[in-house]
């Protein structure tokens, strides 16, 4: 049986599980639309919520709204939805940035209620809302290596390569990210656009409207006492730093990072990156695991080339991610579904 239209129910829900993906800076530069047959739902770029000179390609953007497209992906088995995804489909509306087609019924397992894995091998549903960046320090516990192949498993089936990195490569990746994270410290007009998504914490200004988007100074984290892991300095460093300075501990002796890379670079590589980031990071989450995208080595091209292992051949890295055991970071605010949803474009009951 072909499914019927979604209802606005089920439009709420796809929004919100889109809407509670990880983007930079918490930006979320997404809005979704139901598609002209009511069975499946848009994806469009916010351009208004970009943060330029950091994603001066539009990369992280696009790397935001796959993360979302996956999640939707995820709610749309939990309706008992079949998901056909179209990346980039009108060249002549380039702020469409997929379709997500689900008028298809889901196969018996994993459908709405059932709890099963269904196509993503786990049921990754509930680790949606359960999702966070952790900035602080995590335990010296091993990754086990059956863990960690079902991660570069879920990478691959996106379409791109989740490297698990040695010892020589993530001192690399170690002296290339804080090269970046010196050069960012001292650019003014970045650190300026980095304190523009900072948010007073809940309650240090009671008039304040609470917070949709963006940094709690709760979220941020410490900075390593040993210097070792070059955490971003989203305060700042005196005397320019806003707000609460960040406080120090000690880290992890050598971090767990992986590289995130496609074999191109370009717009449906970026959203194939982010449906991989995604898929990665919600399964690490049912294993108990925490992730944080260092974002900063990939905003410089010359530094961002450099994160490669030659060895690998021409690929194009996406992210560094910091893996490992520990504390779950704080939640950060979210937009209302009503702000990302578009409702309008529903199509009305059809005539008797």
């Amino acid at each position: 049986m072909t499914p019927s239209a979604l209802t606005p129910a089920d439009l709420r829900m796809l929004a919100a599980a889109g809407g509670a993906a990880p983007s930079l800076h918490n930006s979320q530069p997404w809005r979704f639309r139901p598609t002209p047959d009511g069975r499946g739902v848009e994806v469009y770029a916010d351009q208004g919520r970009a943060v330029p000179l950091a994603d001066a390609s539009g990369a992280a953007l696009h790397v935001a709204a796959g993360a979302a497209l996956f999640n939707l992906r995820v709610a749309g088995a939990r309706l008992g939805r079949a998901a056909v995804v179209r990346l980039l489909p009108d060249p002549a509306d380039p702020q469409l940035l997929a379709v997500l087609d689900l008028s298809g019924p889901a196969g018996t397992a994993g459908t709405a209620g059932t709890g099963g894995a269904g196509p993503f091998g786990r049921d990754l549903y509930p680790a949606i809302a359960e999702r966070r960046s952790s900035r602080r320090p995590f335990t010296d516990q091993d990754v086990p290596e059956a863990v960690a192949a079902e991660l570069v498993a879920a990478a691959g089936e996106e379409g791109t390569t989740l490297a698990v990195l040695g010892e020589a490569g993530v001192r690399r990746v170690l002296a290339v990210t804080t090269e970046a994270e010196d050069r960012i410290a001292h650019d003014p007009a970045r650190q300026a656009e980095t304190h523009s998504w900072l948010r007073p914490d809940a309650g240090a200004d009671p008039s304040a409207p609470a917070a949709v988007d963006g940094l709690p100074y709760a979220v941020l984290g410490p900075q390593d006492h040993d210097a070792r892991v070059p955490t971003r300095e989203y305060a700042g460093r005196p005397p320019h730093h806003e707000g609460p300075a960040q406080t120090s501990e000690r880290f992890e002796a050598l971090p767990r990072l992986c590289t995130l890379s496609t074999p191109g670079d370009g717009p449906a590589d970026w959203l194939r990156a982010g449906q991989a980031l995604e898929r990665v990071w919600l399964l690490a989450t049912v294993h108990g695991l925490r992730l944080t995208v260092w974002h900063q080595p990939v905003e410089w091209p010359d530094l961002r080339w450099r994160l490669r292992d030659p060895a690998d051949g021409p690929r194009h890295v996406q992210l560094v991610l910091r893996m490992g055991y520990g504390p779950a970071g704080a939640a950060t605010p979210r937009r209302p579904v009503e702000d990302v949803l578009d409702l309008s474009a529903r199509p009305g009951p059809s005539p008797a």
